[in-house]
C-alpha cells in the first residue's frame, strides 16, 4: 500500500515571525531576524549575536499554570502546531484522532529549562526545584503537549539526531502515511537553546560567527544560532480531497544515510547518498529539481563539502539547481531547522517563489552552483529538496513537488 502525501497546512515561530505567514514574508524578501541576544549572563559569553525571538508575549497566550509546564520549546511547539491545524482546515473527530499522530524533532529539549535549574542548584546552591522541571525538559514534552492540544491519539514520539532532527521526523511522518499507519500526521520541529549554557557549549567548538551569516560567501566565517519552530500538516492525498482542503505541496520523497566516519566531520559521499535516493524516492530525475534548500551553516567546511555532494549526487544537472540557505535570516535553529526550512521549499514549488541566501558579499571558487544571492527570485520550480546534515555523519533529505 502506498498513499500520496500532501502538506494541508503550515505554522511556524522564529525571530522572522510569529506565524508562517509573517516568516515567509520576511524569508521571501530577505529580512535578517539576527542581532544582539538577550538573556542572563551574556556578557560572558564571547558570542552575542543569534536570532532570538522578539515580541512574543507568553502571558497573551498560555496562561500561568501552562506557562509553568511549558519550556519555550513546547510553547513554540503548540503555537506553530495551532497554526498549521488551523490551516489545514482539519476536524480531528473522535475517529480520526485514532489515525492521527505526531512527530517531531529537537536536539535540545527543554534545554531553558535545564540550564534555570543547573544555576539554581550549582551556583545559587539551592537544594529544590521546580516539581515541574522532568515534565518541563523531557525531549518528548512538546511532542506529548501537542497530541494532547489536537487530540491526535495514534504514534506520537520525538526524533532527536542533532541537527537533521526535525528532517528525520518528517521523514519518519512522511512514511507513516505513504504506509498507510497513519491518515494525517502533525511534524516538523522545535528548539530553543539560546540561553548562556547553550551558546556556552557551542563557542567551544569554535564553529559560531560573532558578526553574522554568509552562507557559501567567501568571507563567511561561522554558523549563528536561532531558535523557534515549525510544524505541518501531512495528510493522506485521498483524505484531503474528500474533505476539500487546499493542497500546498506533496511530499514524495525521503531519504536518510549515515556517514560513519567522524562525529563532526561532514561526508560529501554520504551526503551525496541521501539526496539522490529521496529524489529517486520520489520517482523523480535530477533534472526534475529546480531549487535546493541547502543545510548551508556557514562554516568553511560545510557549505563546500554541500556543494562538493550536490555534484557527486546530480552530475552536470546540479548546476541548473537555484540553491539557497535561509539560515542567513534565521540562523540555526538546530533541531528545529529542516522544517522551518521546508517552507521556502513549499513556497517555490507552489508559488515559484526562491528565498534568497542574504549577506552574500564575494562569490567563493568552492560554492560555484547557482547561489540566489540576496534578493529572491521568482520562476516556476517542479520540484525541490531540503538537506539536513547533523553532527554525528547523519543526512536526511526530502523531495517535494508541486502539487496537481
Amino acid at each position: 500500500m502506498s498513499n500520496r502525501v500532501v502538506i494541508t497546512g503550515q505554522g511556524a515561530i522564529c525571530a522572522l515571525g510569529l506565524s508562517a505567514t509573517t516568516t515567509l514574508d520576511a524569508m521571501l524578501n530577505g529580512r535578517c531576524g539576527i542581532g544582539a541576544l538577550d538573556f542572563p549572563d551574556v556578557d560572558r559569553l564571547s558570542v552575542q549575536i543569534g536570532a532570538q525571538i522578539k515580541g512574543f508575549d507568553a502571558d497573551a497566550r498560555f496562561t500561568r499554570s501552562q506557562q509553568a509546564l511549558y519550556d519555550p520549546f513546547t510553547q513554540y511547539a503548540l503555537i506553530a502546531a495551532q497554526e498549521a491545524v488551523t490551516q489545514s482546515g482539519l476536524t480531528i473527530s473522535d475517529a480520526l484522532a485514532l489515525e492521527t499522530g505526531v512527530v517531531l524533532g529537537s536536539a535540545g529539549g527543554g534545554l531553558q529549562t535545564q540550564d534555570q535549574n543547573y544555576k539554581t542548584v550549582y551556583e545559587d546552591g539551592k537544594n529544590r526545584v521546580h516539581p515541574f522541571v522532568v515534565p518541563r525538559l523531557m525531549m518528548n514534552a512538546a511532542s506529548s503537549h501537542v497530541s494532547m492540544a489536537q487530540g491526535a491519539m495514534g504514534p506520537c514520539f520525538t526524533v532527536s539526531t542533532a541537527c537533521a532532527s526535525s528532517n528525520h521526523a518528517m521523514g519518519q511522518a512522511f512514511q507513516m502515511v505513504r504506509s498507510g499507519a497513519a491518515k494525517v500526521m502533525l511534524t516538523g520541529g522545535s528548539d530553543s537553546m539560546l540561553c548562556f549554557g547553550g551558546i556556552k557549549a557551542w563557542e567551544g567548538l569554535r564553529v559560531l560567527s560573532p558578526d553574522g551569516c554568509r552562507p557559501f560567501c567567501a568571507t563567511r566565517n561561522g554558523m549563528v544560532q536561532g531558535e523557534g519552530a515549525a510544524i505541518f500538516v501531512f495528510e493522506n492525498l485521498d483524505h484531503a480531497t474528500a474533505r476539500g482542503a487546499n493542497i500546498l505541496a506533496e511530499v514524495a520523497g525521503f531519504s536518510m544515510t549515515s556517514d560513519a566516519a567522524d562525529i563532526v566531520v561532514p561526508n560529501a559521499q554520504s551526503a551525496a547518498r541521501a539526496m539522490a535516493a529521496s529524489v529517486k524516492d520520489a520517482g523523480l530525475n535530477p533534472e526534475d529539481i529546480g531549487f535546493v534548500n541547502a543545510h548551508g551553516t556557514a562554516t568553511s567546511v560545510n557549505d563546500k563539502t554541500e556543494i562538493s555532494a550536490l555534484r557527486l549526487a546530480f552530475g552536470a544537472a546540479a548546476n541548473d539547481m537555484a540553491v539557497t540557505s535561509t539560515k542567513s535570516m534565521h540562523g540555526h535553529m538546530m533541531g528545529a531547522t529542516g522544517a522551518v526550512e521546508l517552507l521556502s521549499c513549499v513556497a517555490a514549488v507552489k508559488d515559484g517563489v526562491l528565498a534568497p541566501t542574504i549577506n552574500h558579499a564575494e562569490d567563493d571558487p568552492e560554492c560555484d552552483l547557482d547561489i540566489i544571492a540576496n534578493t529572491s527570485r521568482e520562476t516556476p520550480v517542479t520540484a525541490a529538496i531540503s538537506n539536513a546534515f547533523a553532527f554525528g555523519g547523519l543526512n536526511a533529505v526530502l523531495t517535494l513537488k508541486r502539487y496537481k
